[in-house]
Parts: structure tokens; sequence; C-alpha cells
């Protein structure tokens, strides 16, 4: 009877209770009449404390209980650090350590620790009972008695004292297999209290199967590598894509000591099923290499390389030895919180359907084993329909459930497996195994006294019904701490010797034959505990990620390495929808905010140059707008677009209002692109200049400048002719000067020469006869020039002088040489252009002889 109301996440029945209740009341009744009646001495009630008292559906009382206690049931504190073995086998030694400690003011006189065992308790119920009264003064069993006891003179007040005890297990008067209570009490006196008297009190369980059971129940136990996210979306410029980490705190946790790394050195020594989320593997092997950390606005080179390394390489080894390993999506990313909030945002479970994708190939790329990928593990167990829905949208057609959501109406403890509709199956744990450990287990007692009551709720489960054999599953924390890693390797090392349990793992456990009798209906939304909605991503955080994810889209449309930056975001938005995020909405936000700014500041690397505002004078003109990109990598498939918001008073390049030309830059270059604008009257207009992407979507922020037309005007016109015909005048009058001046040069030169020719004629024929060339006025070398002489009409008409040598002789085949030209006849009409020979110390001429052409690039005309 008492079995029949041991459901799944239940407590004790009401009903029970208070008959349990009624009857404590009934057998106190007496005694406080005999107390009230002045029959009970001192010695009496002295005596009572240490007896037993009557049983009353469970809940036991003594006569001690209703006397006045000045001290108080609670005057020392008694702890357990240890109990070896914690189930113990025939022949067995009972080993039990601990202290006590005096909390009252008061000295206690003739302490003692003694070892009570009490009644055995029969089922799950009973057990949780039993926690309530654990510390419960009220129900003292017998002492073991004899030699097992430790005696303490005094115990002073606020002084701790160890003690230990060492009890055969023969000696503890154990009956049949089951679970049995075992307290240590301090019995001592006071001063106000001069007798002994029950002053401190710890219960724990003890389990009893000295011997193997036919049916031993097969025991899944899940063992979570998970944790917070510590990566940016931000990366090195390098070819390596160095991360940047948030911070560095995850290396505390793999250092030795630190959370994970107790959970790989425990968990390589015992029969688990490896729980992983990929994004911790992959952010620890990025940590092997070289990786930056923010340290405010800038970041630092991270120093834990060997840290990471060293915890990789002992997971991969642990995992080679036991296959047995699950890969969550990636990120872990919180189910309920999709299915609440992020469902009817579109986009959101496209993301969870990558990262589920990612899982099997991150895992295996870095363990080398290939794991199960189609388990979907919602926070605490808890389910209902939008919740399974998204999990099997990801592509998971196993939901790792817990009794206390999926519960049975059944008195015994149902196998973990059984399907809930459309192909998908539900792993049901066990609650109270699952959440055994979830409490402050940092003090050896509390260790104690959890790792016990795990092994007395896996015995109880066991002995429900001994002709059947169940599948239970075990998921405990998502991120158990390394004290609370510790007493769950030392509750599974007490099952080492499988007496009434066999170790099995989560996909033998999916595959299970279900139990007909179990239930297989999924809870309703309003079933779903308050306390985790409150702790869900809000539907505004899914709204910012999906405008993220928009942003991302066009940004990496036009890039030519979009992989660069397609993987980091990616990541980052699964790590921004993550389970590690419970209870850190702050935290959650700030990571959003972190990854969006930084999304936006890379977009904002190509943009517009703005223009000031520009001038155009004439009814055509080039109109030129600056493309800058500052990234590292070039830039395509983008479009800028110019659009005038006149375009009666100016027309782009084909005469229409909207103009646009194809973008590509390379990465850390600037592009001037070029429009024609065609003005029709003056004034101002505004232009609009826009980059779209190749799908027609505006990319970055427009930028607006104003041009202003000035048309030129017939007048103005008329007077820049005027100008130019002046600058023509000009140059024609100097021309005309310069050629009269060489002209009387020539003339004076000619009378010169006439001169000469008078008072030296005869030796002049002479000196021309033999071909002498000492004569300022001989033959050819009057002209001073390669040319020689030229007749009237500007022909060469070099001869003899060609064929001259250094000798003076001449060739005999050449004809008679012809009479020396006097020097009247040299001057031809070349010489009035100032082409002509000149003289050795006439002036360089400063422009080219005879040439209408104007000066060349660069010539100067020296006045």
């Amino acid at each position: 009877m008492a079995e029949a109301a041991d459901f799944q996440g239940m407590k004790h029945s009401p009903a029970r209770r208070w008959l349990g209740r009624s009857a404590a009341v009934a057998a106190g009744v007496p005694l406080l009449a005999g107390l009230l009646g002045g029959v009970a001495a001192p010695q009496a009630t002295a005596a009572g404390s240490t007896a037993s008292a009557a049983v009353a559906g469970g809940t036991t009382v003594s006569p001690a209980s209703t006397a006045a206690k000045p001290s108080g049931p609670n005057t020392v504190s008694v702890a357990l650090d240890t109990l070896a073995p914690s189930a113990p086998a025939k022949g067995d030694t009972l080993t039990i350590s601990g202290t006590v400690t005096n909390k009252s003011k008061k000295t206690v006189t003739d302490a003692q620790v003694d070892l009570r065992v009490g009644p055995q308790l029969t089922g799950r119920t009973a057990i949780d009972d039993a926690v309530e009264r654990s510390n419960d003064t009220t129900y003292d069993p017998l002492p073991v008695g004899g030699k097992y006891k430790v005696e303490f003179a005094k115990l002073a007040s606020g002084i701790s004292y160890d003690f230990a005890l060492s009890v055969p297990v023969s000696k503890l008067g154990l009956g049949a297999d089951g679970v049995y209570q075992l307290g240590v009490t301090l019995t001592g006196r006071t001063a106000a209290e001069p007798y002994d008297h029950t002053l401190g009190v710890r219960r724990t369980f003890l389990p009893w199967q000295p011997d193997s059971v036919d049916k031993k129940t097969k025991f899944t136990y899940l063992w979570p590598l998970i944790s917070t996210s510590h990566v940016s979306a931000e990366t090195g410029s390098d070819d390596q894509q160095t991360p940047v980490f948030e911070n560095d705190d995850l290396a505390e946790e793999l250092a030795p000591g630190g959370r994970l790394e107790q959970l790989v050195s425990l968990g390589s020594q015992l029969p688990v099923t490896w729980v992983v989320d990929p994004d911790l593997l992959a952010t620890v092997e990025a940590m092997t290499d070289p990786y930056r950390v923010k340290d405010g606005r800038t970041t630092v080179a991270g120093k834990n390389q060997l840290v990471a390394r060293t915890w990789l390489n002992a997971l991969e080894k642990a995992v080679q030895e036991n296959d047995n390993i699950v890969a969550l999506p990636f990120g872990d990313p919180d189910l309920a919180s999709l299915a609440h909030g992020g469902e009817d945002v579109s986009g959101t479970l496209g993301h969870l359907q990558s990262s589920s994708e990612l899982a099997g190939i991150t895992v295996e790329n870095i363990l080398h084993v290939p794991p199960a990928t189609d388990f979907a593990w919602p926070v605490n167990g808890a389910v209902d329909p939008s919740i399974v829905d998204v999990a099997t949208s990801a592509g998971a057609d196993t939901v790792i459930s817990r009794s206390d959501s999926i519960q049975d109406n059944l008195p015994y403890t149902a196998s973990a497996a059984r399907p809930i509709g459309g192909g998908t199956t539900a792993v049901v744990s066990d609650t109270r195994l699952s959440t055994a450990f979830e409490g402050d287990v940092t003090k050896a007692g509390n260790s104690t006294l959890a790792v016990q009551k795990f092994l007395a709720q896996s015995l109880a489960v066991t002995l429900q019904d001994s002709s059947k054999q169940r599948n239970i599953v075990v998921a405990p924390q998502r991120t158990p701490t390394a004290s609370q890693a510790q007493s769950m390797a030392r509750a599974l090392q007490g099952l080492d010797g499988q007496r009434w349990t066999q170790p099995s793992d989560l996909v033998a456990a999916a595959a299970a034959k279900p139990d007909s009798n179990a239930t297989t209906k999924v809870p309703g939304a309003s079933r779903y505990p308050d306390k985790l909605r409150d702790q869900e991503l809000p539907a505004a955080a899914f709204e910012e990620l999906k405008g993220m994810g928009e942003r991302l889209g066009k940004f990496k449309a036009i890039l030519t390495l979009p992989d660069r930056v397609a993987t980091p975001f990616a990541n980052a938005v699964n790590r921004a929808v993550s389970t590690s995020w419970r209870g850190n909405a702050t935290g959650a936000e700030q990571y959003r905010d972190s990854v969006n700014r930084y999304l936006m500041s890379l977009a904002s690397e190509v943009q517009l140059i703005q223009k000031s505002e520009l001038t155009l004078s004439g009814r055509s003109a080039t109109i030129p707008v600056t493309v800058q990109n500052q990234l590292l990598q070039g830039v395509d498939n983008l479009v800028l677009r110019l659009k005038s918001t006149n375009a009666t008073r100016l027309k782009l390049d084909d005469g229409s209002a909207v103009t646009e030309q194809p973008i590509r830059i390379d990465g850390g270059h600037t592009q001037v692109v070029k429009f024609t604008g065609a003005a029709n009257a003056n004034g101002p207009v505004e232009l609009t200049a826009q980059l779209y992407t190749a799908d027609n979507r505006p990319y970055g922020d427009p930028m607006t400048f104003q041009v202003r037309v000035s048309e030129i005007t017939p007048t103005v016109m008329l007077v820049i002719a005027g100008g130019v015909l002046l600058l023509v005048l000009a140059g024609v009058k100097m021309y005309s000067q310069r050629k009269r001046a060489v002209a009387a040069k020539a003339a004076e030169d000619k009378a010169a020469a006439d001169a000469g020719t008078d008072t030296g004629a005869d030796g002049a024929e002479t000196d021309a006869t033999a071909g002498g060339d000492d004569s300022p006025g001989s033959g050819p070398d009057t002209g001073g020039s390669d040319d020689g002489g030229s007749d009237d009409d500007g022909t060469n008409d070099r001869s003899t002088d060609d064929d001259a040598t250094d000798d003076g002789d001449t060739d005999d085949t050449d004809p008679a040489p012809e009479p020396a030209t006097p020097p009247s006849a040299q001057q031809t009409p070349d010489a009035v252009d100032g082409t002509g020979p000149g003289q050795p110390g006439d002036p360089t001429p400063d422009t080219r002889p005879e040439s209408g052409d104007p000066s060349g690039k660069g010539e100067k005309v020296d006045r």
C-alpha cells in the first residue's frame, strides 16, 4: 500500500502524512499526562531518551520529546565526512568518520558518539520521508553499543572534534535486503540537564544487498561536458583567422582541479555516456593555437595553449576507451526558448538545423569518434508539444525528458524509453536520481549524505519489482561543479559491484522495449514550469538575431571571400541562443550586442565618401563619386546608383533621373566612379548616391550632396572670344617685329661683306681657286653649317667642298670647280628670314628658325 503512492516526481501522500501525525498525537497524550502527574523523574527521562518510542504511521515519538530541553535537540551538530564502503557486503567493516561541534555557549560533558541502525525502509517514498527527519532527535533506535562508540569527556563551546567508528557489518543487525536508515548520535549532559540525552544526530542511508539480484537494473548515467560561451564573432585578419575570446575563464575550468578537468579525469574511469557540446570542443581546439582575448578596447595574446592541449588529449583518450558519446547541437541551443519565443520569428529554426548538422562533423574531426546526433536535451528535461516539435525539426528523433515532466501513475519506476508519437521517442530520466547532487556538496558531510541517498534510491528501484529488468536513465545538471562531479563519481563507484545494477548507454536505453503501462503523452504547455519559463530568452532576442542574420546575408553577398565571415558569425548566432544563458539575461544581451556591433562595423568598412557641394559650369560635366573599401578582402556584386531629384534641371548619363554602375574594389582600396550630368537650367540640384547588392537591396547609408549648375551665357562667350583674339594679334605683332629685326641685321652683314670683297678680291679669288679654307670669305665654310650653301630656291647645293679632305686635295674625277661665290651672292631669302648662315659673333636665336608652330611643351621664351 505504501508503494502504491510512490509515483515518479511526487512526494508521499497527504493522507499518509495526516495519519502519521494523528497517531503521533494520540501516542503522546498519555505520556504528557504521566509527566504532568510527576511520575517521571530525571533519571527516568534520561533512560527514556535512549529507548525506542512507539512507531505510528512511520513517525516515532520518545518521552524526551515532550520534556523541556533548555539546550535543545540540535545543541551539537554532527557531520558525516566518510562512510565506507557505501554499499557494504557480507564480511565488510563499516567505517564512519566525521566531526561533532558544540554550538551552544555551555560545555557538554560525558559526551558519547554512537551508531544506531533504524528499521528497513520500504519503497522510495519512505526514503523521502526519512530525509525530512534526518536530524530529528525524537526517534533514536538503540545504539550498536559495546566498544563501537567514541567518548569525549567534554565538548567546549564552538569547538569541533573528530571521531571515527569502525563496526563489522555483522554487528549492525541488518536483516533482509533493502535500505536501512543509519544514524550517528551524540549524547551527553549539560549544566541545565545533568543526565544523558541526545544533543545531536545525523542520519543517512545504508543500502544492503549482499548478493546479486536476478534482474539487475540497466543503469545509464549521462556525463555532460558543457560550458558557457567564450568565443566572440571577431577573428584576426591573418589567414588562420585567429579567434578572439570574450575572456580567458575557460582556462580555469580546463586546468588541473578545474571543473572540466575533473569531469574528464573522473569520467574516464566510469561507465558513463558522454554528452558533449561541440562548441566546447571547437573552443578548446582553438585555444591550442595562438588566440586573442579581449582586454577593454584591445586584445591580448592568450597564454593557455598547453592547458587546452592537455585537456583535449585526455578527453580524446577517454572517449577512445569508452566511445558512448552523444553530440548535442552546436552551442547547446535552448530548445524551450526557441519553441516559446523564437518559433514565430522567421529563420530562427534554420539556425537550429545548421547547428545540428555541424555537431557530428565537429566532434568526429576533433575526437575521431563518430557520435550519436539524434538526441535533444531540453533544460531539466521539461517538455511540452512545442518543444518536441522544435527538437524534431532539427533532426532529433529522441528527446531526453524527466519523470517530473512526463509523469507515470504507477507503483514502480518504469523504463526510460516510451514512444510519444510521430516516430519520436522520449527517454524519461529519473528525477530523484538526476537531482541527487544539485545542492551544495562542497562539504564532505553533504557529499556523503548525497551519495548514500543516491545509492539507496537506486536499490529501491530494483527492489520495486525484482521480476522485471528495467532501463533507468540519470540526466544530472548540465554544468556540474568540480565537487558535484566528485560526488557523482563516488556514487557510481558505489555501484561497481553490480549487485543490483549493470551499466548501459543512452543509445541502448532509447532502443529498449518500452513499458506498455508507462505514460506516452507529452504534457500540455500549461504544465511547463513557470520558473523555467521566466529564464527563457525573450522574443525580442530572436528578432534581434533575425535582423543580424539579414545584415550578415547582405554583407556576405558582396564579399569575394564570404566564408571568412560566414562561419564565425553563424557560430556566434548559435552561441547567442545557448542554454548556458539561463539565469543570465544581462550576459546574453551583452553578447548579442557585441556580435551585432562587430558585424555593423565590418559592413561599414565599405562605404561612400561624403562629398561637398559641387559646381558644374556648362551644360555637361563629370560627377565623381568615391567608394571606399577598408576590408582586407575585395568586394563585388555591388551597384552604385546615382539619382537626381530634379531631372528637369540636371539629367544623368542616359538622360534619365537615375543611373548606375557596377562596383568591384580590392581590399584596402577606393574607386572613383564617374557619372555624366547634363544641365538644362541654372540652380542647385540634390543628388543621392546609394550602394545596392546584386539582389537590389540597399547596402549601407545613402550619401546626399548638392550640385550647383552655372550655365555659360553668350555674353561670357563673347568676352572669352575677344580675349583670345587679342592674344592672337599680340602674337602676330611680335612675330613681325622679330622678322624685321632679322632683315635689318642681314642688310648690315651684306654691306660689311661687300666692303671686304673690294679690298681683297684678287687674293680671295686665288684662294678660292686653290681650294684654301683659311679665308673668312671662302666658299662652303662661310655657311658655318653642315647643310652648305643654298640657291635661291632654298635647295641644297653642296659640291666640291663636300669632297674636301684635310690635305686640300681634290678628286681628279670631280668636275672643274666653279668660281667662288662672292659674299653678296650668298645673301639669300633664307637669310632674311633668319635661317641663313650667321657670323661667329652673332647671338643665338631664341626661336626655331622659320617655324610657325607653337613652342613645344616645356619651352620658354626669354624676353
